[in-house]
């Protein structure tokens, strides 16, 4: 495994914790269809079904100085992937109409997150993106 999917599998492992932790349900976790997938589905607190994608960035000791020089999580979640995403939201609707409630609706969320070689993570939630 390479380090970016195993960066990747901590990322949604930490979104995963602080969502069940702020109330939301877990709907589905890596939902596949034949051109990509969503990180995770939830339920929020209110009922909204949200759909989430996390983009997680590793940073090491040295580039904790150099802030400079690193991409933050945010700038992965380009025009093109937040194109797919919605994609497959609307494909995810429309196979599960009951999980939806038409006067609430679903959205797309973005987590952001930094993971530092020490354990420690800063957390990012953008609602409705």
């Amino acid at each position: 495994m390479n380090n970016n999917i195993l960066i990747g599998e901590i990322g949604e492992d930490i979104a995963l914790k602080y969502l069940l932790s702020i109330k939301y349900e877990l709907l589905f976790k890596n939902y596949k269809y034949k051109f990509g997938e969503i990180d995770l589905i939830f339920r929020s607190f209110n009922s909204v079904v949200v759909f989430i994608e996390v983009k997680t960035r590793f940073i090491n000791s040295y580039q904790k100085w150099y802030t400079n020089d690193r991409f933050y999580p945010e700038d992965k979640f380009t025009t093109q992937k937040i194109n797919k995403v919605n994609m497959l939201a609307q494909r995810f609707v429309g196979g599960h109409p009951f999980l939806i409630d038409d006067e609430i609706g679903w959205r797309i969320d973005l987590i952001a997150i930094d993971f530092f070689e020490d354990g420690n993570f800063l957390i990012r939630h953008y609602e409705n993106v």
